[in-house]
């Protein structure tokens, strides 16, 4: 299993116009062959900075969706709404 963290960190005031795009982009992200889940947080101090929690079967499968949003042109139309590119960690579980 692998999880992996997108911070989004947004231009003043467009984080809600990121949250409309992620209501409609997100379902192809859960229908995607090895999503297990996504889950969207709002920075409670500030909403302009958003961040998903991905729960994916392997890092292969993230990586190739991933290749396709880059291919259908996804993270280009981002890139107005973000004040810096996004983050993206990878996490795997740990029995401490």
């Amino acid at each position: 299993m692998q999880k992996v963290t997108l911070l989004f960190k947004c231009q003043p005031g467009m984080g809600e116009a990121l949250l409309t795009a992620f209501t409609t982009a997100l379902v192809d992200t859960r229908a995607y062959d090895g999503c297990i889940s996504v889950e969207t947080l709002v920075d409670t101090e500030n909403p302009d900075t958003i961040m998903l929690i991905e729960e994916w079967e392997s890092r292969g499968q993230q990586e190739a969706y991933l290749a396709w949003r880059v291919e259908s042109g996804m993270i280009e139309m981002l890139a107005p709404v973000l004040a810096e590119p996004f983050e993206m960690h990878y996490f795997e579980p740990h029995p401490a």
